[in-house]
């Protein structure tokens, strides 16, 4: 029965709040629910801690928040059994909302809905975001009469009293047309999810539901779509790891089972609680970031917690809540604020305490789980110096056999036998333990150890490694030749003379498959490959770390280049040096002394020129001097046309540069089935 009525304008010192709202706040329309909840939670609480200390008396009953959508009448409610509100109420806090400085604010903050609602407070207005009017049906835990309140999204509002027998807070909101979309079930289904899967009330949305004579019918039982009491605010001694897992799949239901988690529980300098994990990240970490969600009071906040955490920690899954965090935060505060500051610090230091407990207490298990852990402590550790001191204790190293060692004990087995002669600690790694066999397999015959690097970044991390470690540089297996590696004082003999080695160069060109090759000769092992193919290992790692780095980047776009390297202590080299010497040697011979007797005359006038400025040389003399050159040119191209003749001619070249393209993994489709036919020719030949 209706005993009082009131109309009034709600005091706010701008007029244009409404507007305001419905434009500005309208790209995060969708927080109206969470503000709607969050209210109705505070309501709860409230009653609930009433309640503890005496001051209200009755029965607390059935706590669970409603939210209920009704279709037809175009209208979504939030029902609560909290502490309710009075006629007195009502006015203080949804009617006058009178704050200084208004109009100045909207404009500063207009497109910043969390800034607006956040800072005063306005929760409940961010209903007008997608309703044309708004009702309050509430009654007081105290005594005196029940209020209905509503308004049509302007300043006028209608509040009179009414009669209601239960205490608690109806907002029920009258959807616009623009807002059609949540009036869906699945889209307030999926926003519960989002922002109140966690809240400490329980909270309905619609009926649970069996399947019964082939359709599934309402049970009449509330659906509760919320835990009330998720495992990080529970204590850990309470918790076991079936608990931690099995929240873990509660929030992330398709995912593997993480590796570890870290419980936290800080109540100074700030409030902050929460279970990070370490996923089995691999090498996806981008597909994986943004996978922590932030909580104030239980209370989803984002997913997007840069700033809060560093940026390596955004690898992790989990949940993190801090009172200490507004509800209502922009990107830029969380990224200012000192609290914050302080949180990530802290959280970064009990991801190094929480790595470094398991492997002091569990080496064998932490080896077992680094190379899903690799990616995520190796990221830290290039981008966190603090991280860094911290995890250089218990970052792994991984050989080729599969033995895993810290910096500090590889550094003692490899000091011995991977010296170089300047000092330098040469650490030897592969990243591809097929491709690179062969000079893996090369390595270890000297007696050196070699490393596998299969990561995404590893090339970044080792430059990191070697600004790290002192007097340290990492090489990799097939950058130079096994004798190369580590230079030592001993350097080998060639068995090759110089002349032939000379002779030698065009041939072996004349056959190399592609632009980018370039011939060397090494004096190498006799028994070492007769021809390896090799790549700098400067040039490749400054095009790799280009490629990751993305955008324009001079070393991305050269050419990659490989050094042909021909061992000139091998049988089948020095034998083909013999045949080349017995077909063209007089020929070659005598090209090269003519370019002796040629270059001869260019040292006599480049003598006669030396005292000369090049405007005081005479036409003449420079017309001579350009002969020369070209006659030099000329002659070794003469040479060198007749012993790259040879060299197509001989099948034992292009085989040879073939086996090292093979063994390298660089033969592939016509060239690789030439190769076989070449070499069943060959076997057919020997027979």
């Amino acid at each position: 029965m209706e005993t009082s009525k009131q109309q009034g304008t709600i005091n706010v010192t701008s007029e244009n709040i409404f507007p305001i709202i419905k434009k500005f706040l309208y790209s995060d329309h969708e927080i109206f629910l969470r503000e709607l909840i969050s209210n109705a939670v505070d309501a709860t609480q409230k009653l609930k801690t009433l309640a503890s200390v005496g001051d209200f008396t009755g029965e607390l009953g059935d706590l669970t928040i409603r939210v209920i959508l009704d279709k037809k009448k175009k209208t979504l409610t939030v029902s609560d059994r909290g502490v309710g509100m009075t006629a007195k109420e009502i006015d203080k806090y949804i009617n006058e909302i009178a704050f200084s400085g208004a109009e100045e604010f909207m404009k500063k903050y207009k497109k910043d809905a969390n800034a607006i609602i956040g800072h005063f407070g306005l929760g409940f207005y961010s209903s007008f975001m997608v309703s044309d009017k708004v009702e309050i049906i509430t009654k007081s835990h105290k005594k005196g009469k029940a209020v209905s309140w509503s308004c049509k999204g302007n300043p006028e509002y209608t509040l009179e009293e009414i009669d209601r027998e239960d205490r608690g807070t109806d907002i029920i909101l009258h959807i616009d047309k623009e807002s059609s979309e949540f009036l869906e079930e699945s889209r307030i289904q999926a926003l519960l999810n989002k922002y109140s899967r966690f809240l400490p009330v329980p909270i309905a949305f619609g009926k649970e539901q069996e399947w019964k004579d082939g359709k599934y019918i309402d049970t009449g039982k509330d659906k509760i779509i919320n835990n009330t009491e998720p495992a990080w605010t529970k204590k850990p001694a309470d918790l076991t790891d079936e608990d931690y897992t099995k929240f873990y799949k509660e929030l992330y239901p398709m995912s593997e089972d993480p590796l570890f988690h870290i419980h936290l529980n800080v109540d100074y300098p700030f409030n902050l609680t929460g279970i990070l994990y370490f996923p089995k990240i691999r090498n996806n970490y981008e597909v994986q970031k943004n996978k922590i969600q932030l909580y104030s009071n239980q209370v989803y906040v984002t997913d997007s917690v840069e700033g809060i955490v560093p940026d390596f920690l955004t690898l992790l899954h989990g949940v993190l809540d801090s009172p200490d965090i507004p509800l209502n935060v922009s990107r830029s505060y969380l990224q200012s604020d000192q609290n914050v500051k302080k949180i990530s610090s802290h959280i970064t230091k009990k991801v190094a305490d929480r790595l470094n407990e398991i492997f002091t207490n569990s080496r064998e298990q932490f080896e077992q789980k680094w190379d899903d852990l690799k990616l995520f402590i190796n990221y830290g550790m290039l981008t966190e110096e603090k991280f860094w001191d911290k995890a250089k204790e218990f970052a792994l190293l991984k050989n080729t056999d599969g033995k895993y060692f810290t910096y500090d004990e590889y550094k003692e087995i490899i000091k011995g036998n991977q010296t170089d002669k300047n000092g330098t600690l040469v650490y030897l790694y592969a990243n591809d333990k097929d491709e690179q066999f062969s000079f893996i397999r090369a390595a270890k015959e000297k007696g050196y150890d070699v490393l596998i690097m299969d990561g995404q970044f590893d090339t970044h991390f080792l430059n990191h490694l070697e600004e790290k470690l002192e007097k340290s540089h990492f090489v990799r297996v097939d950058s130079d030749v096994v004798d190369k590696l580590i230079a030592k004082a001993d350097a080998k003999d060639s068995k090759l003379d110089k002349t032939l080695e000379s002779w030698l160069n065009p041939v072996f060109k004349s056959q190399v498959p592609a632009e980018g090759y370039f011939v060397t000769f090494e004096a190498l092992d006799d028994n070492a490959h007769p021809v390896i193919i090799t790549q700098s290992e400067w040039s490749r790692r400054m095009k790799e770390m280009s490629k990751l780095s993305g955008g324009m980047n001079f070393y991305k776009d050269l050419p990659d280049s490989f050094n042909l390297v021909i061992n000139s202590n091998h049988p089948i080299v020095l034998h083909l040096a013999e045949q080349l010497k017995e077909v063209h040697g007089k020929e070659a011979s005598g090209f090269d002394e003519e370019i002796v007797k040629i270059k001869a005359d260019q040292e006599s006038l480049k003598k006669l020129l030396k005292d000369k400025k090049e405007d005081e040389i005479a036409q003449e003399e420079k017309d001579k001097r350009s002969e020369l050159e070209k006659q030099v040119e000329e002659t070794e191209k003469q040479r060198n046309e007749i012993l790259a003749a040879f060299g197509k001619e001989n099948p034992v070249v292009k085989q040879l540069i073939d086996l090292a393209l093979l063994a390298t993994n660089r033969l592939t489709g016509e060239a690789l089935d030439a190769f076989v036919q070449r070499s069943i020719g060959l076997l057919s030949n020997d027979n």
